[in-house]
């Protein structure tokens, strides 16, 4: 297989004239980008970064942070990126945890870089004049090109992720260059992209996601639209202005989008491609994307940092709620809750935990120097998610949660996922989230926190609840109304705040 740099040189070979990169007013080719993505690793490399070191990078989306990602590729370093908003304690502990020899930042993630004594020791590459580096990220452009051609093979480690560490320490997931390639391979087709697609690039690079969205990019000869940072009115703008013919996003900023003021005056039609992942999509939400875009495809993609494609779903609108089938690269099973017997498989519409094969060719091979979340997660070739889900009489998969996220009331086991679809879809309700606290007679009691579109009260929701399928033990019996739902940066519900009392009441 080939490795990542020879994969860039591809898109390199056939369309040099294409353009790859648009970052504001800025416009490159793929010959134009070459250059620039050279001048780097071997700036990089006359700093000392060698074959097999890790390069921490705090950056938004912006141009600087796709050409170091692809400089390492080059140059044979793990890019290992970290959310721009890492506090101290995060940069430390991911540079002591990964042994960095560098890290590039920008002004917005300067004063975290400051504070960490860690950072201390290691070279410090600044963008736009960051406060506290050793090195400008300009003089690795003027630096003397790396020679020779790409410097990696398809089994050395291409990058490392830290999973978001919700429940613990974060985790690296390092990645093989053959595993991104096949990710990226599998997106494209399990997306239908063609030659030439164009994308908006506002999923952090520091995601999943991001990575897969610049990868897929560059297989195609595509263009890649940084965004920095999501900004819905920005976001319609640039794909009316860039003709963006795919999206790929979380559900948040598919809302967002929607929500925003300028949607029904900016052109959209360029968009023939949706595509989510991340989080569950509401019924509610999904039914308005498809009146909004009426797009050729609409994918519901489920993954993760370690194996990237666990199921796809290539018309979302059939059957609202199902994750598809597995992709192109994986094997998929429903385990019973609570083994961690791969041969323990649930049966037909029963709820139990989600596992896929790690033979896959996108699968990672475990955790960076995490012995004990290898002992969790890994299980006689099987990756167990920590997902509940079941498969339907179809054969396809439904995610109902995550294990540590299962409400148990009065002995039964309740999904919130199940209740959040059906209140989305009441007209009144703008987002919504469910979560079980702890009560002395359940044990657990389902509550719902609610942004509202108007004054609806809890009465009037539960007297619609009642008049859905939802079946009566399921049924809220609390309703919270708030201003925000509480999410990370990548959009995903964060329960844990809500069951906290980290919550602004409205």
């Amino acid at each position: 297989m080939l490795d990542l740099g020879r994969t860039f040189l591809q898109s390199l070979e056939r369309s040099p004239a294409a353009v790859a990169l648009v970052d504001g007013p800025l416009r490159l080719t793929y010959a134009e980008w070459h250059e620039r993505i050279l001048a780097v690793a071997g700036g990089l490399k006359a700093l000392g970064l060698n074959h097999g070191d890790h390069l921490l990078v705090i950056l938004q989306n912006r141009w600087e942070m796709a050409t170091l990602h692809w400089a390492c590729q080059f140059l044979g370093v793990i890019v290992t990126p970290l959310n721009w908003r890492a506090k101290p304690e995060e940069v430390d502990y991911c540079l002591a945890d990964s042994g960095a020899r560098a890290l590039v930042f920008e002004p917005v993630s300067a004063a975290a870089v400051a504070e960490s004594a860690q950072a201390a020791a290691v070279v410090r590459i600044g963008v736009q004049q960051a406060a506290g580096a050793t090195h400008a990220f300009e003089a690795l452009l003027a630096a003397a090109p790396l020679a020779g051609g790409p410097q990696a093979g398809a089994d050395d480690v291409s990058l490392m992720l830290y999973t978001s560490g919700t429940t613990g320490r974060p985790k690296g997931v390092p990645r093989r260059h053959r595993h991104e390639r096949a990710a990226a391979l599998a997106h494209v087709a399990q997306n239908l992209y063609r030659s030439g697609e164009r994308t908006l690039g506002v999923m952090p690079l520091y995601h999943t996601m991001g990575v897969r969205s610049l990868l897929a990019m560059a297989l195609i000869d595509g263009r890649f639209v940084c965004m920095p940072k999501f900004d819905a009115g920005l976001a319609l703008a640039l794909i009316e202005q860039e003709q963006v013919s795919n999206l790929y996003l979380v559900p948040t900023l598919y809302h967002d989008l929607l929500a925003h003021p300028d949607f029904a005056r900016r052109d959209t039609a360029s968009v023939r491609k949706l595509g989510f992942a991340g989080a569950p999509m509401h019924d509610a939400l999904l039914l308005r994307l498809e009146e909004a875009f009426r797009p050729e495809l609409f994918v519901n993609h489920y993954g993760s940092s370690e194996i990237y494609t666990f199921s796809i779903n290539q018309d979302a609108r059939r059957k609202p709620g199902s994750a598809g089938r597995a992709g192109i690269n994986a094997r998929l099973r429903v385990v019973r809750l609570g083994s961690t017997d791969p041969e323990a498989v649930a049966a037909v519409r029963e709820e139990g935990q989600i596992i896929a094969d790690l033979a896959g060719d996108e699968a990672f091979e475990g955790y960076w120097k995490r012995a004990d979340a290898d002992a969790k997660a890994l299980h006689r070739g099987w990756y167990f998610t920590g997902d509940t889900g079941y498969f339907d009489a179809d054969g396809e998969l439904f995610v109902t949660g995550r294990v540590d996220d299962m409400i148990i009331s009065g002995g039964e086991n309740i999904s919130p996922v199940d209740i959040e679809s059906v209140l989305s879809l009441h007209p009144a309700v703008d987002e919504v989230a469910v979560a079980g606290l702890q009560d002395e007679r359940w044990g657990q009691r389902v509550v719902a926190f609610i942004k509202r579109k108007d004054g609806v009260g809890a009465g009037t929701l539960d007297e619609y609840c009642r008049g859905t399928d939802l079946a009566n033990f399921k049924r809220p019996r609390d309703y919270v109304f708030v201003r925000e739902i509480p999410k990370s940066p990548v959009g995903k519900i964060l329960r844990r705040k809500l069951v906290a009392g980290e919550y602004e009441a409205e």
